[in-house]
């Protein structure tokens, strides 16, 4: 039955669902993409400028922010920017800047159909933004265009460890998720002493695919190699949300005993790159997004810029994530005429440690502060294993309930065995690179 289910939910329950109860345009777009990778890279970037000219007369024509900036630039209509290379000489947007103007982001024909989004992300500056159904649909396809470069596809038996809510889930969730053939494990209960239970959760679902933050699933596999167990093997593990090095990749493939796949993206704009069979570079979804990287004297990491081409409703142009990635080769072998990232070199997101052998992630950090208001910078340190402290850089609308939030999210996970002690600061220092890490850890 197992072999039988993923073209049943792929071909009919899925398309019956998405297409038909919901009425979204996921698979249509799935398919458009599905094409346009296969285009040469001189189409792919002509596809890519007809689309972003489209969405600069959008700008100028609706949205308050642009129509105000752009005339101080010595643009008097769209038309001046006739060219990549005028587009490139854009001002780069920052989280700062989008927070103090935020309204004036938003076309006043999408507002009341926008959805909305607040990502802290790995520089730990949250922001709030919204984003069209149409962008969202095309998020979705997007991401599993890219998962099937690794082999992933819709329907496939897949084991995410994953940020899942703390506490247990619902009974709609576990139904939903079981309709997807998925199962989720939580990363943020893991433990040194747990190790055998997230074993045997494998084992027992045996998926084809795991899909997991790279630090949960690199512990995993050092317990699995340390241990001498032998686990269920599946056919690809994803990571996502840091950066997979390639050291972290020899390991989780020495303890499962399949390829490991890289894979970037961020909470503004879900999937950016991927990895395709080759692994020679992530594949940029430049049919979907316009992705620059910034200007460098020199060889190797620059500053990551991207503009989502169908966001109308609260356009980010030029939109600087915070992450670092270098350039890669200009074609593959796979035959996609998608441009590469050689590497993705921002994302320190640390993973903190309790005295009881807990590992906290850094994404679990990015999850605690997502609804606390009122902050422009956070990070938090752990000099000794048994306190963290938390540092905040508080912005105009600071409200003292907000530490209390922040507190109560972290309990849940370290319970009473750790101490936090928030700090107060003017300015949280970025590292060499010019990032924010969410999470420093100076333990041995």
């Amino acid at each position: 039955m197992t072999g039988l289910y993923e073209p049943l939910f792929r071909h009919v329950l899925f398309p019956a669902y998405e297409s038909g109860l919901r009425r979204r345009k996921t698979l249509a777009y799935l398919r458009e993409y599905e094409q346009s990778q296969w285009r040469t890279p001189e189409e792919i970037e002509a596809l890519q400028w007809q689309k972003l000219k489209g969405l600069v007369r959008h700008c100028w024509e609706q949205v308050p922010y642009y129509r105000e900036l752009w005339p101080t630039l010595g643009i008097s209509s769209p038309d001046d920017i006739a060219s990549p290379a005028d587009y490139a000489r854009l001002p780069v947007l920052t989280k700062p800047e989008i927070r103090a103007n935020f309204d004036k982001f938003i076309a006043p024909a999408y507002r009341d159909g926008l959805l909305y989004k607040t990502t802290g992300g790995s520089t730990g500056e949250p922001l709030r933004f919204g984003y069209t159904r149409e962008s969202y649909e095309r998020r979705l396809s997007i991401m599993w265009r890219g998962y099937s470069w690794a082999g992933a596809r819709l329907g496939q038996r897949t084991l995410y460890l994953w940020g899942t809510p703390v506490g247990a889930q619902k009974r709609k969730d576990r139904m939903y998720h079981a309709a997807f053939n998925r199962y989720m494990l939580n990363a943020f209960e893991m433990t040194e002493e747990r190790m055998a239970e997230y074993a045997d959760a494998v084992d027992r679902f045996r998926p084809e695919t795991i899909v997991s933050y790279v630090a949960p699933i690199v512990k995993l596999a050092e317990w699995l190699i340390a241990n001498g167990r032998r686990i269920h093997r599946p056919q690809r593990i994803l990571g996502a949300a840091e950066t997979l090095h390639e050291s972290q990749r020899k390991i989780i493939e020495q303890a499962f005993g399949c390829p490991a796949y890289n894979t970037y993206g961020c909470r503004e704009f879900m999937l950016i790159a991927a990895e395709c069979e080759h692994r020679g570079g992530l594949h940029v979804n430049a049919d979907h997004l316009k992705v620059e990287l910034g200007d460098s004297a020199d060889v190797g990491p620059r500053d990551v810029i991207v503009s989502d081409l169908h966001n109308y409703g609260m356009p980010l142009l030029r939109y600087a994530n915070g992450d670092l990635a270098t350039a890669g080769a200009r074609t593959c072998a796979c035959g996609r005429g998608l441009p590469l990232l050689a590497s993705v070199d921002g994302r320190k997101l640390d993973a903190l440690r309790t005295p009881d052998g807990r590992f906290v992630p850094g994404e679990y950090i990015v999850y605690a502060f997502l609804y606390a208001t009122g902050i422009k910078r956070y990070q938090v340190v752990q000099k000794r294993l048994d306190a963290f402290e938390i540092r905040i850089v508080r912005d105009k609308d600071f409200e003292p309930s907000t530490v209390d939030l922040v507190r109560r999210e972290l309990l849940k996970v370290v319970g009473d065995s750790v101490a936090l002690d928030f700090q107060f600061v003017d300015e949280i220092p970025l590292t060499q690179t010019g990032k924010l890490r969410v999470t420093i850890s100076e333990l041995a």
